[in-house]
């Protein structure tokens, strides 16, 4: 049976649902460690369900058939969005790491209230409130706090939440802080309004007054945390790095800044462990990658050029205008907008894919996890 079971396609998370519901001896093998550990050995890493995207300022559309949050399936898998306690509050996606998603949500007067921490796939959720140091000009990201975790099954581990925020001092000038929250070591299979406060934000880090946080979501490379600044009067970029083991902020440089016809790059987890920088000039898809030399000295190299206009179905090469709009960590695969609609594009296999119809997306934020049939059992269907 566990032979069998291994072969279940990961992108088809009925067939396990179906499996698990026959008896209780599938339920327990299924939802066993060994079975889990064996399943993600199999198919390596886990498939994309699904996407939460941001909308463009503006580009909201008037009505939303799915309202809160905004979740695209890719597969044959539905978010568990429970009606209950939601309420007249809407939800942003702010990152998705772990098999969890971090939403900042407000009221229906653009206040902000919280934020949230929901899992797809039992549609459990926790609050936290915002830290004092927070401003419009800020990111979060949500990471499995269990210390070596090998993240198979990460959805009834404990959480944490970064929260970063660019805020003004005394004489008008900017600085970057940061903060975590400490773990939330709560039963997720229950209800729980909040969980635990933040710790003491990080020194601050100065940064000159027009900058800002590029509305993606935070890279995780090598124990930290990496955000896309951008200058709005010399259209210049830089990556703000928070260091989660020291707790501390630092700047790295860009290795080419916006333009013209660069207007759009993103931060990418590479596949090999390095920090990567993706742009798009043109039809041209470039990607460079940060690592150390034998000095310990880190720099940027370019490592791919894609002809994009050979690889995927443009209908007006001479009027399109590409963007990126999100990445996968630790996979060479970016997500770009054209004209005939979104792709998921492997830059090293140079496969491609269309996953949805042309939006004007701010960003697309990938969810991957692999099925977990004993959350999502004992959250839908009590019977054993």
């Amino acid at each position: 049976l566990e032979e069998i079971f291994l072969r279940l396609p990961p992108d088809e998370p009925a067939h396990l649902l179906r499996a698990s519901l026959a008896s209780k001896l599938w339920l327990g093998l299924l939802s066993s460690p060994r079975f889990r550990g064996r399943y993600h050995e199999h198919h390596g890493a886990p498939p994309m369900l699904g996407f939460l995207h941001t909308w463009h300022y503006g580009s909201h559309p008037t009505k939303v058939e799915d309202p809160i949050p905004y979740f695209k399936s890719t597969a044959k898998f539905g978010a568990r969005i429970p009606d209950d306690e939601w309420g007249n509050i809407y939800y942003t996606a702010w990152d998705c790491r772990h098999g969890r998603v971090l939403l900042d949500c407000f009221d229906a007067y653009q206040l902000r209230t919280a934020l949230v921490v929901w899992d797809p796939m039992t549609g459990c959720r926790r609050e936290l409130p915002r830290p004092w140091i927070w401003d419009r000009r800020r990111a979060a990201a949500v990471l499995c706090a269990v210390s070596g975790c090998d993240h198979r099954t990460c959805h009834s581990a404990p959480i944490q939440l970064v929260f970063v925020g660019l805020d003004e001092d005394d004489h008008d000038d900017c600085v970057a802080r940061a903060c975590v929250s400490l773990p939330e070591t709560g039963d997720w299979s229950k209800p729980v309004p909040q969980f635990d406060a933040w710790v003491k934000p990080c020194p601050d880090l100065h940064l000159p007054a027009d900058a800002s946080i590029k509305p993606m979501p935070p890279l995780l490379v090598e124990g930290a945390l990496h955000f896309m600044l951008k200058y709005v009067d010399d259209d210049g970029a830089e990556i703000l790095k928070y260091d989660l083991t020291s707790n501390s902020l630092s700047l790295i440089d860009a290795p080419v800044q916006y333009s013209h016809t660069i207007s759009a790059p993103i931060l990418m987890a590479m596949e090999d462990g390095s920090l990567g920088f993706a742009h798009v000039d043109k039809l041209t898809l470039y990607i460079w990658s940060r690592l150390m030399d034998s000095n310990r000295v880190a720099s940027w190299s370019q490592c791919r050029i894609t002809n994009l206009s050979s690889l995927l179905p443009i209908q007006n090469p001479e009027e399109i205008y590409l963007i990126l709009v999100g990445s996968v960590e630790g996979s060479d695969t970016v997500f770009v907008t054209t004209d005939l609609g979104i792709y998921e594009i492997n830059v090293k296999s140079q496969r491609w894919k269309k996953i949805w119809k042309r939006e004007i997306f701010r960003a697309l934020i990938p969810y991957m996890s692999f099925y977990n049939p004993q959350g999502m059992v004992l959250f839908i269907c009590p019977l054993f």
